[in-house]
């Protein structure tokens, strides 16, 4: 295969994989790489598509943290999945403030839906409830002001 047919047939692919869903760079890489491609055309595609502003990290991260937080998961999850999808750090200290009110808010309605309004008065119903919190992605600093 010649040299721009493979640039298109990576091109093709990278474009298929867009069109589903938002892609970081590295999460973009890493699938184009499974299919066995050459890392310098990978690269070159990347690049391309870069400039044409088809992939962006930013708007992946907008997207993800969106999607993410609609889920009812928490800050620090969602920080620790972009970095798993090869997210920058600054990035992520961009999209993802634990310290947001929001964050509060969603913690919150994620502990009524599954445990009710009532916040329990006894010690054992409580750390369940923080655990279920934390688990789902907030802080214990947060989960702790929820039940003060």
């Amino acid at each position: 295969m010649s040299e721009s047919a493979d640039l298109t047939a990576i091109r093709k692919k990278a474009m298929d994989l867009l069109a589903r869903r938002e892609h970081s760079v590295v999460e973009l890489e890493r699938k184009l790489r499974a299919r066995e491609f050459d890392d310098d055309a990978i690269a070159a595609v990347i690049d391309g598509l870069r400039r044409d502003r088809l992939l962006s990290d930013e708007r992946f991260v907008e997207a993800y943290v969106h999607q993410r937080g609609n889920a009812g998961v928490g800050p620090i999850k969602i920080g620790y999945e972009l970095k798993q999808k090869g997210v920058d750090d600054g990035l992520i200290e961009a999209y993802v403030d634990p310290r947001d009110a929001a964050w509060d808010k969603s913690m919150m309605q994620q502990r009524a839906r599954r445990f009710g309004e009532v916040i329990p008065g006894d010690y054992a119903a409580r750390m369940k409830q923080a655990r279920f919190l934390q688990n789902r992605g907030f802080s214990p600093a947060a989960v702790m002001r929820l039940f003060r």
